[in-house]
């Protein structure tokens, strides 16, 4: 992709707020186009509002706006729709969907933050895209509109111009992509350590909690299977193993993963062991044969291809970017 030349202005970044917009959605990405002024970028950021009038986040901090909606007058290069926890709502609003769509025309590239993604699609802005949302809303997304493509494990997704990312902090990691794009990577590396983040952060959003992900189930004896797993990856849990835990025959135990977890039960125990092997990765110095052995992933070659397969990484590579080796090291010992 072209790049944009310094010198030739400033790019101009417009961020949407309203009531209840979540404050790091808006925070996360002005402080990345702000640091970019600081390594050879060119941003101007501007703040509107529907009226105009500051608004009070979901946080409940107060949060000022630069202009009215109707002031943004000229094209922008960037514009930003973030996300709020009560996206239900939002999407129900008909004059908020059509300031979105307002603000849309006038923008080179439209990115989401999080919940922002049900913004761009009740205003019908994704329809046959590829998209991304926060990991906890993505089938919510999908069900609701159905005409969108929803990746749900991506961190961030690009489609013509419309952009979408994940969970809040994925706001970076979009706004970094963008300012690859316009002034290169040099800038976007020196941005992503002035913020100590990653400039691609490996794996997707499945690098978060499988357990917590999983639907609570109405039923008692699953409830009890899925617990198990999580607490004993290691364990026997092929599927015969389970079914007889759970007191139930093998295919309705299936059908039952189906209807209450959205998966199948050899991909939920996978995840769960996966899961446990990046928590070993992170915290400790095992070998990786010790890490698929107490995983229940068995060997370090079964270990290798899960990670790969799941998150896009090596375990070596995991552990490299992710372990907190050498926080809080002090020299003191050898003076």
């Amino acid at each position: 992709m072209n790049h944009k030349r310094p010198g030739t202005g400033p790019l101009t970044v417009t961020v949407f707020v309203f009531p209840g917009v979540r404050l790091l959605d808006v925070t996360g990405p002005i402080e990345v186009f702000a640091s970019a002024n600081d390594f050879g970028g060119r941003y101007r950021v501007q703040i509107a509002s529907e009226d105009g009038a500051e608004v009070i986040t979901s946080a409940g901090i107060r949060l000022s706006a630069d202009l009215r909606v109707d002031e943004v007058r000229e094209p922008c290069d960037v514009l930003v729709i973030p996300g709020g926890p009560e996206w239900e709502t939002l999407i129900k609003d008909d004059a908020l969907l059509d300031v979105v769509r307002q603000l849309n025309e006038k923008a080179r590239c439209t990115a989401s933050v999080c919940t922002g993604a049900f913004l761009l699609a009740a205003a019908g802005l994704l329809d046959g895209r590829r998209a991304t949302t926060h990991w906890r809303n993505s089938q919510q997304l999908a069900l609701r509109f159905p005409s969108v493509d929803v990746q749900s494990d991506a961190i961030f997704v690009r489609d013509g111009r419309m952009m979408t990312s994940a969970g809040v902090s994925a706001g970076i990691d979009l706004s970094l992509a963008l300012v690859e794009d316009h002034y290169g990577a040099e800038v976007a590396r020196a941005v992503a350590k002035d913020m100590v983040v990653f400039m691609q952060r490996p794996g997707g959003q499945s690098q978060f909690s499988v357990r917590s992900r999983a639907p609570h189930s109405r039923q008692e004896m699953l409830r009890r299977v899925l617990d198990a797993v999580a607490e004993n990856p290691e364990a026997n849990h092929t599927l015969s193993a389970m079914a007889r835990r759970a007191g139930v025959s093998v295919r309705h135990l299936t059908r039952l993963f189906y209807e209450e977890v959205g998966t199948t039960p050899a991909r939920y125990v996978e995840q769960i062991r996966l899961e446990a092997a990046q928590v070993l990765l992170e915290t400790g110095d095992d070998p990786m044969a010790v890490v698929a052995r107490r995983t229940g992933l068995g060997s370090p070659e079964s270990l290798r291809r899960a990670f790969v397969r799941q998150l896009g990484v090596t375990p070596g590579a995991f552990r490299a970017s992710f372990r907190t080796t050498g926080v809080g090291t002090s020299e003191a010992g050898s003076a």
